[in-house]
């Protein structure tokens, strides 16, 4: 969810409209130079052979398929024809869906994935037991396979020409790639309670420093602003995901965190986008009656900074930049499980670090 997206974006809710350029929604702050080596980055044949190695190493079990081994959807591939992969994991009374690398430049939320389910699978200890027994996950560690084997942002459509932002299809008039169909059918059987949703974003510094960040915090319908105070209690909740996040991931010193924003200098924007996938989550989008009774839940999302447009994947070593997903993802889900992000102080991610803002960046 970065500066190409917000292109596609039509107007604010304000009498004038904004036109963003790739160089001013790059990032709240002057860019810093990072380069990693794309010798490393996982494809879609990894990821095959990690679940594959990860089912077969586990002591607890996980149930790796293809959304075309169940047998129910219309689509069940993506635009090229490669299966969707989901790993689900657990047995509680609680539904978390997981997904990573919807846009295919964006590759640490895989890798991050593909760890915490060797964790969920061989680590024995006490909180990661507690984690199986409470909640039952599911994991989409490559949303956008055609994108990543591209890398490529988006991805081609074969029946008409063009591509398509996936993290963009999940509206009314949407679904142009069949993957966003396949995976939006999939959601509205499984009914998830929460969702994570992991990104890239450009280099950034924090707000009056040169400290690189190395991951924002965001919620796609601004708190406080004119969508989410009206959907459920999801203004408070998500803010209490990203507050217990916070916290967690705050005690590592290589950790960077801010709030997630849009703009320039003196020119920034919280979003408030009704057309991204995990707010069709929270609005209970109900496309063709797929999801008749508007089944909705609370969705936060990780921007991890860098990306591999051009290399650029951040000053900080990608050992680090995957961890940070990985413990930011474990700490949710444990916070989930043992009831202690619902007792967070909602009201503290306003102390979150952010540029000072002007306004609500939208789509409608």
């Amino acid at each position: 969810m970065k500066t190409g997206l917000f292109r596609s974006l039509l107007a604010l809710p304000l009498v004038f409209v904004l036109i963003f350029t790739s160089a001013t929604m790059a990032s709240p702050a002057p860019s810093t130079n990072g380069k990693t080596s794309m010798d490393s980055i996982i494809t879609y044949d990894d990821m095959i052979n990690s679940l594959d190695r990860i089912v077969h190493t586990s002591r607890n079990e996980i149930d790796v398929f293809t959304l075309a081994e169940l047998d129910k959807y219309e689509y069940d591939k993506s635009e090229q024809g490669r299966d969707l992969y989901v790993a689900k994991v657990g047995n509680g009374p609680t539904k978390v869906w997981v997904q990573s690398r919807i846009h295919g430049d964006e590759p640490y939320g895989t890798e991050a994935t593909l760890e915490i389910l060797k964790n969920l699978g061989s680590n024995g200890s006490a909180k990661y037991q507690e984690i199986l027994d409470e909640l039952t996950m599911y994991f989409i560690p490559m949303y956008n396979p055609d994108g990543s084997e591209m890398n490529i942002r988006r991805t081609i459509l074969q029946d008409e020409e063009g591509s398509i932002d996936l993290n963009r299809d999940w509206a009314e008039d949407g679904f142009a790639a069949k993957e966003s169909r396949a995976f939006y059918e999939f959601w509205a059987d499984i009914k998830p309670d929460y969702a994570i949703d992991i990104h890239h974003q450009g280099l950034k510094t924090m707000y009056d420093s040169d400290e690189p960040v190395t991951m924002s915090l965001g919620i796609s319908l601004a708190p406080g602003g004119p969508t989410l105070p009206d959907i459920e209690d999801y203004d408070e909740v998500t803010r209490k995901m990203q507050v217990h996040v916070y916290d967690a991931l705050s005690k590592y010193g290589h950790i960077n965190i801010d709030r997630y924003n849009v703009g320039s200098p003196g020119n920034y924007y919280e979003i408030d986008i009704k057309g991204g996938v995990v707010s069709a989550m929270m609005l209970g989008l109900n496309y063709n009656d797929l999801n008749p009774e508007n089944h909705s839940h609370p969705a936060i999302f990780f921007e991890t900074s860098g990306n591999t447009r051009d290399g650029n994947l951040g000053q900080k070593s990608r050992g680090a930049l995957i961890r940070q997903n990985t413990e930011g993802i474990e700490a949710l889900l444990t916070g989930i499980a043992n009831g202690e992000m619902l007792e967070a102080d909602a009201d503290r991610w306003y102390d979150i670090p952010s540029v000072p803002l002007s306004g609500y960046f939208t789509d409608y």
